[in-house]
């Protein structure tokens, strides 16, 4: 569903963005040694997500990608949708409403929903609120629903 091509938004157009539907990311298949290297990094290791042989007596067959593995990649995911051409940067500012709905097991493909549903100036820049929604290529359910909050700083004007 991804054109490839990520929408162009600028400062003042997100200014104005009020419920404004990006589309959909790639697919991104998420495989055992991403959800190795996660609980590596995280040192959350529960059998479910490491332990191959374990996990297929498991009620899901299969050793399951970390709920958080799943949300720490909705950034990469929505910068495949929306570029800020005349933003200095764009940080995290938290979350909200974030929900877990269903297992992504290892081998599955993920791809983001994403719509920036509100923008309002703060700190010298605009904060914007995305609605995402994570789902599952197999099975078409959802795997991770979330609001993202994010700021754009506008990029420092360059003294000649």
């Amino acid at each position: 569903m991804s054109t490839g091509k990520p929408t162009q938004l600028t400062m003042s157009q997100l200014r104005e963005a009020d419920n404004l539907d990006l589309g959909a990311s790639d697919w991104l298949r998420i495989e055992q040694d991403r959800i190795h290297r996660f609980a590596d990094a995280t040192e959350d290791r529960q059998w479910i997500h490491i332990d191959v042989e374990r996990a297929r007596e498991s009620p899901f067959g299969t050793t399951i990608a970390h709920g958080f593995l799943v949300l720490s990649l909705v950034p990469k995911l929505f910068f495949e949708l929306a570029e800020f051409p005349d933003a200095g940067a764009i940080v995290n500012l938290g979350l909200d409403k974030v929900r877990f709905m269903s297992p992504v097991p290892a081998g599955a493909e993920v791809r983001l929903k994403a719509r920036v549903i509100s923008a309002r100036e703060r700190s010298g820049g605009l904060a914007f609120r995305v609605r995402g929604t994570v789902e599952l290529r197999e099975t078409g359910r959802r795997a991770m629903v979330a609001e993202v909050l994010f700021l754009a700083q506008p990029t420092p004007i360059q003294e000649a």
